[in-house]
């Protein structure tokens, strides 16, 4: 079954080229910003953008993605309402679109009926950061049937696990920078050299590089790593510092294109 991601990838590799991929919190400040935020980051050079579905207690999050969930629980944002939006932004974009959220969110949803309602809306893969590979195989039936690609995680502490992760991989293969947190980080402890040195071992997808990643020099510096980078709390601090939505827009427009600059040298 067709995908954007998978259509994606194979474009760039095609190209020799990177793949940017870019992170909103849906409903921060409200739908209708997100809306215009996907198309702004799009043009300014996104190949990708990760969807944060709103949640009370996002583990795996750090402060400023944190913050903004609460500002878009207070908007109401729920799971359905994402889905009318994902179906207005593709009257006007195919760029691939991926849910970020909890397990919990799906279950209550109900596993078949959200993957089922992914692939209407034209939504093209999941990351679930709090559920263990071992216990994703509940979601996996329902992902492939409704040809939605459930995107796996590997982290440095990995390593016996890696090889069993990767031959699962779909779509995307989420290499996580360093423990802990999401957040901007100044520095990177992780030895990438003889991280990627296992995951492309043992790769059956793209990979791609998140957690931390914040500035175009830290891009320039990961860049040859993976095939794509991923860049979120960045964005979403930007977002919360402008003065107007129309100031936010600006900014991660002008911020994405830097990104994207950095990442084609």
């Amino acid at each position: 079954m067709k995908n954007r991601i998978d259509e994606l990838f194979q474009s760039k590799a095609a190209q020799g080229r990177k793949a940017l991929i870019t992170f909103a919190v849906a409903g921060d400040p409200s739908l209708d910003m997100t809306h215009r935020l996907i198309l702004a980051m799009e043009r300014a050079g996104a190949d990708l953008v990760e969807l944060g579905v709103p949640y009370s207690d996002p583990i795996a999050e750090g402060p400023v993605i944190q913050a903004a969930n609460l500002r878009a629980l207070k908007n109401d944002v729920r799971l359905e309402t994402l889905f009318h939006m994902v179906e207005k932004l593709r009257a006007e974009t195919q760029i691939p679109l991926v849910f970020l959220l909890y397990f919990n969110c799906i279950l209550q949803y109900g596993i078949d009926a959200f993957f089922r309602r992914c692939a209407q809306a034209g939504m093209d893969g999941v990351i679930v950061p709090d559920l263990p590979f071992e216990e994703s195989e509940e979601l996996s039936p329902a992902a492939k049937k409704y040809g939605v690609r459930l995107i796996r995680l590997v982290a440095p502490t990995s390593k016996e696990r890696l090889a069993m992760i990767a031959e699962k991989a779909e779509g995307f293969l989420y290499c996580v920078s360093s423990l802990g947190v999401t957040g901007i980080r100044r520095d990177f402890e992780t030895d990438f050299g003889q991280y990627f040195k296992a995951i492309d071992s043992v790769k059956r997808t793209p990979t791609a590089l998140g957690f931390g990643i914040s500035t175009a020099e830290q891009v320039r510096m990961l860049r040859n790593y993976a095939d794509a980078i991923i860049v979120a709390s960045a964005i979403v601090k930007q977002m919360a510092q402008a003065k107007s939505e129309q100031d936010a827009v600006l900014q991660v427009s002008q911020f994405v294109r830097e990104l994207r600059a950095a990442l084609d040298e």
